[in-house]
């Protein structure tokens, strides 16, 4: 397991009460960072996570808010930067698949157009809406952005082709902001493949999927968060001449 010491620096991730974005905020707490996690307000996980966080005398805040709505994100990172005094790192990872089951590809039906545009709001405009509110505290700060895309985005498998594209999106998006956003701010992301437990781009039971894993997976395992929390960790805290990359984490599923 990396690690650093990152005491003094501030984090916002979205997403961040529970899968690979509690992870990771687990591992920017560990490492001395101050920590602001973000989730919906009606979370009842973010109120639990972050007590729990507190009780074990880290430096965490709640920072509730959907970034879906361009309000509540400019409410949300403002807090969070006030709350830590400023911001160092931005993790994108708030998402959703938008299903529960698998939605062929063929199946264009179910991909309506208001299906269309929560996946496009919550997963791509959602990271912009995040680091354009983010953008005065890391300029001021010379931070790191980290947005959490998925192999979905190079062909390897997921919920729909909306949700595919979405983070295709992002991944482009990746590489644009790494330009604009030069040399004061560092732009990466990171493309989990499956994530064990998650409830995501597969409606296998786990007995099943730990099967096509066996199969399918060099690694011959489901990623756990931490396995996605840590590459996070790095664009963060490290990889100081990278920027505009892509880190496909996913146990050669796409080898």
């Amino acid at each position: 397991m990396i690690s650093a010491d990152l005491k003094g620096k501030r984090a916002l991730v979205t997403g961040g009460a529970s899968g690979i974005g509690l992870a990771t905020v687990e591992m920017l707490l560990k490492a001395g960072a101050s920590v602001a996690v973000n989730d919906l307000k009606t979370s009842k996980g973010l109120v639990e996570q972050v007590a729990r966080l507190k009780r074990l005398g880290f430096d965490v805040y709640s920072a509730p808010g959907d970034v879906s709505c361009t309000d509540e994100v400019n409410h949300m990172v403002d807090a969070a930067a006030q709350a830590m005094g400023g911001i160092d790192y931005l993790v994108n990872n708030a998402a959703t698949p938008g299903t529960k089951a698998l939605i062929p590809a063929n199946d264009l039906v179910s991909q309506d157009d208001a299906f269309w545009e929560k996946l496009v709001s919550v997963n791509l405009v959602g990271p912009f809406r995040c680091v354009r509110a983010a953008l005065p505290y890391l300029k001021e700060s010379k931070g790191a952005i980290v947005n959490v895309a998925s192999v979905a985005a190079m062909g390897g498998g997921c919920s729909s082709t909306t949700y595919a594209s979405t983070k295709a999106g992002l991944v482009s998006m990746t590489r644009e902001l790494a330009k604009g956003l030069a040399p004061d701010i560092r732009v990466n992301a990171v493309a989990p493949g499956w994530v064990k437990s998650s409830g995501w781009d597969c409606s296998w039971n786990e007995e099943e999927a730990d099967a096509a894993a066996q199969e399918m997976i060099p690694l011959k395992r489901i990623g756990e968060p931490v396995d996605y929390a840590e590459p996070i960790f790095y664009l963060c805290a490290g990889g100081q001449y990278m920027t505009g990359q892509t880190i496909v984490v996913d146990g050669g599923l796409l080898a």
